[in-house]
């Protein structure tokens, strides 16, 4: 029976229901009606950031500041920087003119979104981008974003932009860890024909990323394509250019700051130790320091010193040179042959061009539109002219001042750069070739003698001349000849040697908990060494059907081999009559984990998909015809594909792989190995494997990467499905 005061009960009952809702579930926004007290936080829709009140370490000033919402503390904005609260009696709330503000206890503003077309009728969301929105309730059109007014931190999404016309988002430092009013570093685009990131210091070039080829900055050799991970640059109609930062894994915490003493820190949530790592930094040595060598110097990171001027270049000022200040920079030995006068140039050689190789090029370029071929003689015609470097996807750079941050880079990275000297410098580059080569000649005529002496003594004394020295960190061990069968031996002299118990005690002696998983060849356990290197040790079993062969194999092959796409050879063990390899470890495990564990598979979109496929392209490609030795895999399948913390694959397991002759196209064997399903029919029907057997791996693995199932198996699909999953 439904008596006349049912209705208001139920009203009543509804009321209180929404109120406990609202009141138990953290929301994401600020109103005028609903402010934000000192004691009160708002949370993102997907709990990924918070907005609160907080107080530095060792301060007890308080600011309004954006977080992780983390235990570990992470701030990456602030709103009233430069006007801190000193007790907690502080509110962030819409004013009448529906401005975002924070009030004192005086109800004083301290600080305000001072836009000038603000409406009453505003609220203000902090979304799951880590970026505060005001929005005006009736049009939904954004009035104001923190995304526009950074402080020291750059989040995923967030852009850094910069025209011609005076237009610019920058990151500026706080002033100390316990300070974040503005400091004296800002990050920022550099909008010129040829873009760069700089760090400034009281509006001095402290940094420079090095121009921007349209995937990566060439002058920071750890920056990773940005198809996986990095920076996205886009110049609009207007000249604005705007740089995004983006991260293949969106479940990972991540983000760059801007430190106080003017490093950019790449900072990581570590789930292993609960805080956050630096995983890089922009000063990685005093040669990262703007000009640090000043004009015409160039910066050896490993080099004593660090500066050494061009070759053709002497010391501007000896003494301070020497005293260790190299900022005065070098100048010309001798007068270049083009800015005589025409009477003596023609009496003259003429001029010609150094090539310094993996250099980070100088500061100032010009763009020029011509092709690589026409580059350096454009350069050649111009006697202002005084360097210059062609690279891909940037062109023709051109420089006619002073050549200013320089730095030698230890591999393959950065640009070949080409400096105009005198032709009497030219020549002085032949000699010390020569004298070069003869030195190199002589000293390895005398090591190779002094080895051969001291390996006879050796074998005299021991009785054995199957012996090998190897020496580790200062100790040597005598390793016996590990091979019954007539193997030819590798030159394990380049490798390093790890003993047992290194590797025992970095993988806490090979304990179950530490095992990674099995393969053909035995178990992988989880190791980190003493200098804290995460390492896979892969462990030859006894039982498996692979043996010496295979580990020797993968030793001569894989030491040789130097590719991003191809996982790193660190060393190997035999002692204890043992056969270890030690790895660089892949955090992500291998690609099958993440195609066919359906926990996993969702964690792979089809930007990531592509990049996988993109790397593994381009290791093989390395594999056939990029590398000095032609290599056939013979055993391309997605659990010998790794994935390192950022989801770039490289190609593991080379124990089956063959090194083919220069003119060799094929090869036939009576010992058919490999996985079924991945097998080119022509290899496991008749022996014959070539590239093409590999490419056939691929493209199976190609299918399973597309499809998201195996290669082997039956699906039930509804008709019209074509047995593709929706990924």
């Amino acid at each position: 029976m439904i008596t006349s005061q049912s209705p208001r009960r139920g009203s009543l009952f509804l009321l209180l229901a929404c109120f406990c809702l609202e009141a138990c579930t953290a929301v994401d926004y600020i109103t005028i009606t609903q402010p934000l007290q000192d004691s009160e936080t708002v949370v993102s829709s997907g709990q990924t950031f918070k907005l609160g009140f907080f107080s530095p370490a060792n301060s007890s000033d308080r600011y309004v500041g954006i977080m992780f919402n983390v235990p570990a503390v992470a701030v990456v904005w602030v709103a009233n920087r430069d006007r801190p609260l000193n007790d907690s009696s502080g509110t962030l709330t819409i004013s009448g003119d529906g401005n975002l503000v924070v009030l004192n206890g005086q109800k004083e503003i301290l600080w305000s979104s001072n836009v000038s077309n603000s409406v009453a009728n505003s609220t203000a969301q902090l979304l799951d981008t880590g970026n505060f929105v005001l929005t005006d309730n009736p049009s939904g059109r954004t009035l104001w974003e923190s995304f526009q007014i950074p402080t020291d931190s750059y989040l995923r999404r967030m852009r850094l932009s910069s025209s011609t016309k005076g237009q610019k988002i920058r990151l500026t430092s706080w002033r100390s860890p316990s300070d974040p009013s503005i400091g004296s570093f800002s990050l920022g685009i550099e909008a010129k024909q040829i873009p760069q990131l700089f760090i400034w210091n009281d509006n001095k070039p402290y940094w420079r990323s090095g121009p921007w080829n349209n995937n990566v900055f060439i002058g920071v050799p750890a920056m990773d394509p940005v198809y996986l991970n990095g920076f996205n640059l886009v110049t609009d109609d207007a000249g604005l250019v705007s740089a995004t930062f983006t991260y293949s894994n969106d479940s990972g915490l991540l983000y760059l700051e801007l430190s106080s003493s003017g490093s950019v820190l790449q900072k990581v949530l570590s789930d292993r130790k609960g805080d956050w790592e630096v995983t890089w930094s922009s000063q990685g040595s005093q040669c990262d320091v703007y000009g640090i060598c000043g004009p015409f110097g160039s910066c050896k990171p490993h080099g004593s010193p660090i500066c050494t001027c061009l070759q053709g270049f002497e010391p501007r000022d000896k003494v301070e040179w020497e005293g260790g200040n190299w900022t005065s920079g070098c100048t010309r030995r001798a007068m270049l042959q083009c800015e005589r006068n025409n009477s003596v140039r023609s009496e003259g050689k003429q001029d010609g061009f150094l090539k310094l190789p993996n250099t980070k090029v100088p500061d100032l370029a010009e763009w020029v539109a011509t092709s690589e071929d026409e580059c350096g003689t454009q350069c050649s015609n111009n006697c202002s002219c005084l360097a210059y470097a062609s690279y891909p996807g940037i062109g023709c750079m051109h420089w006619t001042g002073s050549l200013i941050d320089i730095q030698q880079f230890p591999s393959s990275d950065g640009a070949d750069l080409y400096i105009r000297v005198p032709y009497s410098e030219l020549g002085k580059k032949r000699d010390m070739k020569a004298v070069i080569a003869t030195s190199v000649i002589a000293a390895s005529l005398s090591f190779a003698l002094s080895a051969y002496f001291c390996w006879k003594w050796l074998a005299k004394r021991k009785g054995k001349q199957d012996q090998i020295s190897l020496i580790e960190a200062g100790e040597v061990y005598n390793v016996e000849s590990l091979f019954s069968d007539n193997l030819e031996q590798p030159k394990l002299e380049e490798l390093p040697l790890y003993s047992y118990e290194t590797l025992a005690n970095a993988t806490d002696d090979f304990e179950p908990k530490s095992e990674l998983g099995k393969g053909g060849f035995g178990p992988v356990y989880k190791g980190k060494l003493s200098d804290g290197q995460g390492i896979a040790v892969k462990k030859l079993s006894k039982s498996s059907g692979q043996g010496t062969e295979e580990f020797m194999n993968e030793v001569m092959v894989i030491s040789k081999l130097q590719h991003r796409n191809l996982v790193r050879l660190l060393g190997c063990c035999v002692g204890r009559e043992e056969k270890m390899l030690v790895y660089e470890y892949m955090p992500n495990k291998s690609l099958d984990t993440y195609l066919f564990e359906p926990s996993k598979r969702g964690l792979l979109d089809w930007n990531t998909r592509i990049s996988i496929i993109e790397g593994i392209a381009r290791g093989l490609l390395y594999l056939h015809r990029d590398s000095r030795l032609k290599i056939i895999h013979r055993d391309l399948k997605a659990s010998n594909i790794l994935l390192d913390d950022q989801l770039k694959p490289k190609i593991s397991d080379f124990g089956l792989a063959r090194i083919f002759g220069g003119n060799q196209d094929q090869a036939n064997t009576n010992r058919v190995v490999g996985t079924y399903g991945y097998m080119a029919p022509e290899y496991a029907m008749e022996g014959r494997f070539s590239e093409k057997s590999d490419v056939y791996s691929f493209g199976v693995l190609l299918l399973e990467i597309v499809s998201g199932r195996r290669n082997t198996g039956f699906y039930h699909d509804e008709p019209g499905n074509c047995g593709m999953e929706m990924i």
